[in-house]
């Protein structure tokens, strides 16, 4: 490098031909690590990989499954997802169908809460803890309420839990274990794989898969398992817009259909995770004394 900078200060005499030797190979300056780190961010500039799955990947084959799912309607995309990489449609095609799930439960949960059942043990009451039965948390109000009430260790659990559940489904060790590659690397999207591994480890647990825990999928034909996704689908979408109309017209906002429901009103922030039964954990008071903007 010191030879390369000083060069245009050195004097050079001209040097017979037969003399000359070949110029020596350019060293390329190595890339940074963020140059690097960059091509993996999705709306980054992408890795040049083909995409060898037969799995969705551009306008083409969403508008195809549009027209499967809902020939009225059809194909509708403002956001032109479509128009991006692979890898980035079947992000958002994982998405939809993890949160359509989700969802699902949520909405029958909500109304089941709403009309007082719960579970008749307690929630907590281990090991010197506070007794804290479900029907005290029933007794808290509507969904919302009952979650405001849920003390810091349940809502700490939860979130753990859901880490757990996340890491193993994005895990490689995992998916690769069932036949199967991570969705934006062409794998199948919605997939998520078995407990086997950890089952099969000597630890025992768990003993069921969170996805068809009690193997009815496997006993169906491709075709059956193809309508199951689209029906999936479109419930999962109409369950996305269920739940929020729910929390909505809880809150006291029209919304046609679902307002007229006896849903118990929630006069709280349905955004917030923690409410002030979680002032033990560190920064919760803190966060809940900052005024909302959209409150103002």
């Amino acid at each position: 490098m010191l030879a390369l900078s000083c060069a245009p200060l050195a004097f050079h005499a001209p040097l017979p031909a037969a003399q000359a030797r070949a110029s020596a190979p350019r060293m390329e300056a190595p890339e940074s690590w963020t140059a690097e780190a960059a091509k993996y961010v999705i709306g980054a500039q992408r890795v040049e990989k083909p995409w060898t799955s037969n799995e969705i990947k551009d306008a083409e084959g969403l508008t195809e499954l549009a027209l499967k799912l809902n020939p009225v309607l059809g194909y509708w995309d403002p956001l032109r997802i479509g128009d991006t990489e692979p890898e980035f449609v079947a992000w958002f095609r994982h998405a939809e169908i993890k949160h359509g799930r989700i969802a699902m439960f949520g909405f029958v949960g909500f109304l089941v809460q709403n009309a007082g059942i719960h579970f008749p043990w307690n929630l907590q009451g281990l090991m010197g803890t506070e007794v804290i039965s479900h029907a005290q948390i029933s007794a808290a109000g509507g969904p919302l309420d009952q979650w405001d009430a849920l003390p810091s260790a349940a809502k700490l659990q939860i979130f753990f839990v859901i880490g757990c559940l996340e890491f193993w489904g994005e895990s490689s060790y995992a998916l690769n274990a069932a036949g199967q590659q991570h969705y934006v690397r062409g794998g199948k999207p919605g997939f998520y794989p078995s407990f086997a591994p950890i089952r099969d480890s000597g630890l025992g647990q768990p003993t069921l898969d969170l996805f068809d825990p009690f193997g009815f999928s496997k006993k169906k034909t491709p075709e059956q398992k193809e309508r199951g996704l689209l029906v999936e689908l479109n419930n999962g979408r109409a369950a996305m817009l269920g739940i929020i109309g729910l929390v909505s017209a809880s809150k006291g906002l029209i919304v046609p259909g679902l307002d007229s429901l006896p849903l118990k009103p929630y006069a709280g922030e349905p955004m917030a995770f923690f409410s002030a039964t979680n002032s033990d954990l560190p920064f919760v008071s803190d966060m809940l004394s900052y005024p909302l903007p959209w409150a103002q």
